[in-house]
């Protein structure tokens, strides 16, 4: 064992602190008397100890708490092995060392080696040297100082064993603490390469190049799990970089040599190790290196003067320096650490002589079609664009082949883009949109791909330039691209398909292994030739089955490498993608010596294809189309890309998010908690300046201020008020603004009013003023624009340090004024700009409310403001707010109020469930997706208030009585029954009055409402029977009992009710009861984006609109809406065309930015086209859901640059809005598109609708809490005219198992639109027996449209959702392959079921290839937990629906799509009806069409209970105007 460092007394270092006392002179450690320890770091027991004395305080440890002492030696004498033995003559004890931290007397850690440099200290747990001990180790701090370090175990053949010692023990390097272990892990690198150079040359008897000894050892190192890095050339260079200290090293080894051995020191090939580290930039040492005179234990071996010394040890010193510094930039996060095989800057070449074997004879390209260049499909062939953005198509019947046309295997093809490929690849086959076809693995052929040699266009390709393949479970998808597109491809031709198998199977290898390592344990122990013979001994009808012979195998995995590198470096479990199977096939890879290009993602350039069969015929053209905007829309998106994303992706604002949230249609993972809350945004840097204008910056001290007129009147105090101030000469004005500085925080305030205090203090009372970039906004917002919010307080004139130039800004508002407004604004923006050059005061304007506890932003309440009469808005609303809180029993002690509900004798109330049956708490966990136990409100009377004479001030109970639910009876009774039927009881109850939660009305039945019912949206419900739940038995309601039943009132057409935040544009006004509205007096709307219309379904259901215009670009969709909406003008076109058409018409144009595309098919429009578009002033209501793909976690849009943006349909749909400026707007997406890059997405909305003059609203609703048996969370954005009512939120009526559904906004808040309905709700969830019970039986692929019911329904919701329809329709199954066909028919009829309950078996197909059962990737060892839940499973009866897709399959995304019953697929009726359709609405197109208008849908009830509220609104603001 070499020592390296001083001894004590030898250096000059800070002594030690004093002890009680004098140290033991037989122990001293001096280099007389210290012996060397040798090479193997045996653990020492035979030692003299000292006599220690513990102290009281050091002997009481706490109970399960590790023991902390503060000496050393108390700590030795705790952590004693074994009973000392005297006569001993080992100096020093010894110990292990763990959780341990190196530092300086400052306790900054440093490295090892510092110990030769200055005073270090240990602070660790010290255990006893006994590895079997089992006492506890105990924790010194900061114990030492540290005379030396030293490295054994050069003969043990393992790892090396790291030692320091004090004055007093040497200790064993066990396991370094967290925040030391970057710093140690280096130094035992180190320590590990000294180790293996001595291996290696010892058994080489010397005599061993050094290019053979850094071969040697890099490849050693590489396969080692305790290296640094797997990458053989890293390792190289790590090794050369520490020569010389892998030479001192073992230079201090040959003290402990025999006579005859040789001497390291002279061994060449350590000299010329330690010479060639010399030469490294990293080396602080100019010149020549050290001699390699090695210091041992403080003295050398040659004779040094003084100044050598002091040179010398500068120069290491220096050296240990820059040595840290290479630590650190190695120890940074790599780009791509996947694998040491997927380099981001190699791509080793796979030859054709390592595959030959596995290919066929070779071949030419035969093919007599007339082929179309693919180039000539695709517009701009001359443009740059990002590889990521490029078209995506499908291709069957495809062949590739080489300039010579012949055909060649895309294996010999890189996987990345590379620079100087040498390989030239071309395809040809039949182009059609990508249907997402992917390849099952189980079918060792392509079989299970569409067949049709006729579907698509007839192209070939320019050069291929790379390729990729995508796995599931037990699928894969490969994909080519070139210069133009991205193509998918399908099935291969017939002449083509051997040279595809290859790859087919090498991907099915890959597969496998990736099963083999999942079953392990510790995956690293089952090296290369560990699953090589795994392999091997595949039975010969497996899927992945090669040879049983090793050599054969190994042959062809290696050969093949490239493409099994490349999928293990895109598998999502880390562990796998660094395992010792992919780190030995890198090497074997490496050892080839074959090309290794240079991996170059860059732009494109589109250019002539260089294909032999160039020269086709044209064919017609397509592709995606930049949005048409507003200048005002461009504006906004424009400005903030130009300073967020000058040159490329958002690079301030962008970065990708590391959980994916939901699919291109949300599809929920059913692995994950359903109710996980949304993660919030990271928050973005905001560029804007909070510097105060320099007037106020300069204001300091004792400032002058002085009333400015006589009083105006008295505060309700008696205090004197004032209308103006002169404070520094500065006019301080009531409605002006001041800003202040309070506790060292400066903020801006609108002034409400001013007076003198009682001491003759002069005050000012204010709302705050909020910077935009301190909202929901955040770095999106306009730089002047300020917010007045609810915020406010009163401050001494002494905190005001100026005033602020402010206005209240009032623009007329509607379409007819936006050319005005734009004008204005421009010079408003203008000016500003002028002042700022100038370097004068901002000049701030506001013209909306931020309320973040309401979620938008609203109109100033202009009459309410700054009317100086001593009196705040704020104020009454906070004092409103606290007294609505409050549970206050009325004078006449009958009725009390709470949370803003008047409760009296006979009224009907909610209660909270678990109020009433604690046996039945249903606020536990539950299973994602699943309502089981979730209970809806008890519905109770009040009989009495109960006031005990002797008790608490103010303090009372409430007596009710209980009315049962159908599902209180039965799970049968509740699916029989009306949702809304109670039953009267016996029983009573006494409460606590926080027990209730508002009131309900209970009628006869024959007084119900005779309007439709579905969805529910009223709390109404009706009593005919008596429940006794004694003998659970349900009778007619006796003569003798006479319930007293909810007064009916005759005015039922506006009911009113308070609000709870005494919002300004809702002050005094109540709640209006919607009633029918003939058609022509409804909100003329235009829906955007409309697909089948599901929204504006829902929406005229709720009487408050009239869809005329639809706009969609899907033909199928189109025809959908056309046939469900007969009334509506649909127009099937591209909504950028549209746009562009209807500003032409107008002869606005010139505020019209499109695409010279977008102008000629919009000039080829007929005049009968355009007779029918809307026109400004004639849409009253624009709403729609924008395509949802670039939101999606799944997308890459959060790659692309501003170009790209403005190709998003929401800058479309805004500048539709803009343009129209229609009364009201909806915008409808999924959940993410709150989070999705930052929030940027969803802060740019809000900004370009308020920049319009609306006011705005955010939130997320849950559907299944609004009547459908579905989980489908989606984000909304209300917006209204400045002189409309702001539309509430629906209140969910069902209980739905999701938590508080929260969006971040800014400072750490977060807003919930509605409140979570686990706790309670009106109504019971739907569950999926309620939706699809009634429903025929199918077959698997059924394709019958028509079809009778076959039984009445049995539900409520039967009832409603299939109305007078008499036959059946689109109930139809997609068809699954025979495989999963006998999989969906093992899995069992029970709730709960998927791929985990089945057998591990093989089946035989009918053409008699045998498969297994469980699909591939997911098996797993019998008592590990099996993932993918949800996979093949099937809906449970008195559960949910998980979410609806586009594409339901039981390998999705959301998996669980099997009946409960039968073996299929759910229908497309059955989907239909989940999202809430009527069984009357229609659909168009093929069974993918379908499935594809459902999913992408919103629900109508969800948009119903949305329009009720928006109908509301408009009722509210009629009667604020007649009033």
């Amino acid at each position: 064992m070499v020592r390296n460092g001083s001894k004590a007394g030898k250096q000059k270092k800070r002594p030690l602190p004093e002890s009680n006392k004098e140290p033991d002179h037989d122990h001293v450690d001096d280099l007389s008397t210290r012996k060397t320890r040798p090479k193997r770091a045996a653990a020492c027991t035979n030692f003299k100890e000292k006599s220690v004395r513990i102290s009281e305080k050091s002997a009481t440890v706490a109970t399960n708490q590790r023991r902390i002492v503060e000496d050393e030696i108390v700590a030795l004498h705790l952590t004693t092995a074994s009973s000392p033995q005297s006569g001993s003559d080992e100096p020093q004890q010894t110990r292990r060392l763990t959780d341990f931290v190196l530092h300086d007397t400052d306790g900054v850690s440093q490295a090892v080696e510092m110990v030769e440099h200055g005073d270090m200290f240990i602070t660790g747990v010290i255990l006893p040297s006994g590895e079997c001990s089992d006492k506890e180790g105990v924790r010194c701090e900061g114990f030492g100082r540290v005379d030396n370090w030293s490295i054994s175990g050069y003969e043990d053949g393992g790892s090396p064993v790291v030692w320091v010692s004090t004055s007093l023990a040497d200790y064993e390097c066990v396991k370094p603490a967290t925040s030391y272990k970057k710093v140690y892990d280096y130094f035992f690198q180190k320590a590990y390469a000294s180790v293996e150079v001595y291996k290696k040359v010892a058994k080489s008897d010397y005599m061993i190049s050094l290019d053979e000894l850094l071969v040697a050892v890099a490849r050693t190192m590489s396969l080692e799990t305790k290296c640094f890095s797997s990458d053989y050339l890293a390792i190289k260079n790590f090794v050369i970089s520490q020569g010389e200290f892998i030479y001192n090293q073992l230079a201090g080894l040959d003290d402990t040599a025999k006579k005859d051995d040789a001497r390291f020191v002279e061994i060449p090939v350590l000299v010329a190790l330690r010479d060639a580290s010399s030469i490294l930039e990293y080396d602080a040492v100019q010149g020549k290196s050290s001699n390699g005179v090695l210091r041992i234990d403080g003295v050398s071996e040659k004779a040094m003067t003084s100044d050598q010394q002091l040179v010398d040890e500068d120069e290491r010193f220096a050296r240990l320096v820059q040595d840290e510094e290479y630590m650190k930039s190695m120890q940074r996060p790599r780009k791509n650490s996947s694998s040491a095989s997927v380099s981001s800057k190699g791509y080793i070449m796979t030859t054709e002589d390592e595959i030959t074997d596995d290919y066929p004879l070779p071949d030419h390209y035969k093919n007599s079609q007339v082929e179309t260049d693919e180039l000539l499909l695709y517009e701009d062939y001359y443009y740059e664009v990002d590889i990521d953005d490029l078209p995506r198509k499908m291709l069957h019947n495809w062949a590739l082949y080489d300039i010579d046309s012949r055909l060649i295997s895309l294996e010999l093809l890189p996987m990345k883009p590379c620079a100087d490929i040498d390989v030239t690849i071309f395809g040809s086959g039949l182009m059609a949109d990508d249907q997402g076809i992917w390849i099952d693995l189980d079918d060792p052929t392509t079989t299970s791909l569409p067949s049709d040699e006729n579907a698509g266009i007839p192209i070939f390709l320019s050069q291929i330039k790379e390729w990729m393949i995508e796995y599931g479970v037990s699928t894969i998808s490969v994909s080519i691209r070139t210069d133009a597109a991205w193509y998918r491809l399908g099935k291969p031709s017939k002449q083509y398909a051997p040279w595809f198998e290859p790859i087919l199977k090498t991907a099915r290898v890959v597969v496998s292994i990736f099963a083999l390592l999942e079953k392990q344990t510790r995956m690293a122990r089952l090296s290369f030739e560990d699953v090589i013979r795994r392999v091997s001994e595949f039975e010969s009808n497996h899927k992945a089955y090669i040879s049983s012979d090793r050599s054969a195998v190994e042959r062809y995995v290696v050969g093949h490498g490239q493409i099994m590198l490349q999928m293990f470096s895109e598998f999502p479990n880390k562990e796998i993608r660094r395992c010792s199977f992919i780190t030995g096939l890198a090497n074997r890879r490496a050892e080839k010596h074959n090309t290794r290009w240079t991996i170059k993602k860059k732009k494109i350039l589109l250019k002539v294809n260089l294909n032999p069969r160039a020269g086709m015929a044209p064919v017609s053209k397509r592709k995606a189309m930049q949005a048409t905007t507003t200048r005002l829309i461009n504006r906004v998106w424009g400005e903030f890309y130009s300073i967020y994303s000058p040159e490329g992706p958002l690079q301030a604002v962008c970065a990708e998010n590391g959980e994916e949230e939901v699919e291109e249609e949300e599809e929920e993972d059913e692995n994950e908690e359903d109710d996980a809350e949304e993660s919030a945004p990271e928050p973005v840097e905001v560029e804007e300046s909070h510097t105060l204008p320099k007037k106020i910056l300069g204001s300091s001290g004792k400032m002058e201020t002085r009333w400015d007129g006589e009083s105006l009147g008295k505060t309700s105090a008696g205090e004197p008020l004032y209308r103006q101030a002169v404070l520094e000469g500065e006019i301080v004005a009531v409605g002006g603004a001041v800003i202040t500085e309070v506790d060292g925080t400066q903020a801006i305030y609108f002034v409400e009013y001013m007076f003198e205090s009682s001491d003759h203090g002069k005050m000012l009372h204010g709302r705050l003023l909020q910077r935009g970039s301190e909202t929901v906004l955040e770095n999106a917002a306009n730089e002047r624009e300020l917010f007045l919010t609810n915020e406010c307080m009163t401050v001494q004139f002494k905190d005001v340090k100026g005033t602020v130039c402010f206005d209240i800004r009032a623009r007329p508002w509607g379409h007819q004024f936006r050319k005005e407004n734009a004008i204005a604004d421009k010079l408003d923006r203008a000016r500003a700009e002028e002042r700022k050059a100038k370097d004068l005061p901002t000049e701030y304007f506001c013209k909306s409310f931020y309320s973040p506890d309401r979620g938008g932003f609203f109109s100033l309440p202009l009459t309410d403001m700054g009317c100086g009469s001593g009196s705040c808005t704020s104020c009454r609303v906070r004092e409103d707010e606290e007294e609505r809180k409050k549970i206050k029993l009325n004078a006449s002690k009958t009725g009390f109020s709470s949370d803003g509900v008047d409760y009296c004798a006979d009224d009907f109330v909610y209660v909270y469930p678990d109020c009433i049956d604690e046996s039945k708490k249903a606020n536990g966990k539950f299973k994602s997706g699943g309502n089981i136990g979730l209970r809806a409100f008890v519905v109770c009377q009040v009989l009495e208030i109960i006031v005990p004479k002797k008790s608490r001030k103010g303090s009372f109970e409430v007596n009710v009585r209980r009315f049962y639910r159908p599902e209180d009876v039965s799970e049968g009774k509740a699916y029989a029954s009306d949702i809304r039927e109670l039953y009267y009881s016996e029983d009573t109850y006494v409460l606590q009055p926080e027990a209730l939660k508002g009131k309900c009305e209970v009628r006869k039945k024959n007084d119900m409402p005779s309007c439709r019912q579905y969805p529910i949206s009223e709390n109404i419900f009706f009593c005919e029977q008596i429940y006794d739940p004694s003998n659970g038995s349900v009778k007619q309601l006796p003569l003798n009992i006479k319930p007293k039943f909810s007064t009916i009132k005759e005015d039922d057409a506006l009911l009113r009710k308070k609000k709870g935040k005494g919002v300004e544009s809702e002050t005094g006004s109540g709640i209006v009861k919607p009633d029918e509205v003939p058609k022509e007096m409804r909100l003329a709307t235009l829906d955007i984006f409309a697909g089948c219309g599901g929204l504006s379904h829902g929406l005229e259901q709720a009487g408050v609109s009239a869809t005329k215009w639809a706009i969609e670009y899907e033909e199928p969709a189109g025809k959908a809406f056309r046939k469900n909406h007969p009334e509506a003008t649909v127009i099937v076109d591209n909504c950028n065309v549209i746009l562009r058409a209807i500003m032409e018409k107008c002869g606005d144009q010139d505020d019209c930015i499109s695409t010279t595309e977008a102008n000629e098919l919009a000039a080829k429009l007929d005049e009968d086209q355009k007779r029918t578009l809307p026109l400004p002033g004639q849409v009253d209501f624009i709403n729609g859901g924008p395509p949802c793909q670039g939101f999606s976690g799944m997308n890459r849009f959060s790659q692309s640059q501003w170009s790209k943006v403005q190709c998003q349909m929401i800058l479309a749909f805004l500048s539709f809005v803009d343009y129209f400026r229609p009364r009201y707007f909806l915008l409808e997406n999924v959940r993410n598109f709150f989070s999705y890059s930052k929030g940027q997405m969803f802060k740019l909305t809000l900004a370009s609708l308020l920049e319009m003059g609306y006011q705005v609203r955010f939130g997320v609703l849950e559907a299944g809490a609004y009547g459908v048996s579905q989980s489908r969370k989606r984000a909304f954005i209300w917006a209204a005219a400045p002189e409309e009512v702001l539309p509430e939120w629906p209140e969910p009526m069902h209980v739905f198992n999701v938590s508080e559904l929260t969006i971040s906004l800014s400072k750490g808040l977060r807003y919930a639109a509605v409140r979570s309905t686990q706790q309670g709700a009106p109504f019971r969830p739907i569950t999926v027996r309620d939706t699809i019970g009634d429903l025929p039986s199918v077959a698997n692929g059924e394709s019958e449209i028509n079809k009778e019911y076959e039984t009445d329904p049995i539900s409520w919701f039967q009832k409603e959702i299939r109305g007078n329809k008499k036959v059946l329709t689109d109930h139809i199954s997609q068809k699954m392959n025979e495989h999963n066909l006998i999989r969906c028919k093992r899995i069992p009829k029970r709730p709960g079921a998927d791929w985990r309950d089945l057998p591990e078996e093989k089946v035989t197909l009918s053409t008699g290839l045998v498969v297994d059962l469980i699909p591939g990737c997911l098996a797993a060892e019998p008592g590990q937990k099996k993932q993918w839940k949800g996979l093949f499973g099937r809906l449970d009866w008195e559960g949910n629906f998980p979410t609806c897709v586009t594409k339901p399959g039981p390998m999705g995304m959301v998996g669980k799509c099997f009946h409960p019953d039968q073996d299929r697929i759910v229908t497309i009726r059955e989907c239909a009806r989940c999202q809430g359709f009527p069984d009357s609405y229609e659909f168009e197109g093929d069974i993918a069409h379908k499935h594809r208008q459902i999913g992408n849908a919103v629900p109508p009830p969800l948009a119903f209970a949305l329009g009720r509220k928006l109908k509301e609104a408009v009722q509210l603001n009629k009667c604020a105007k007649s009033d």
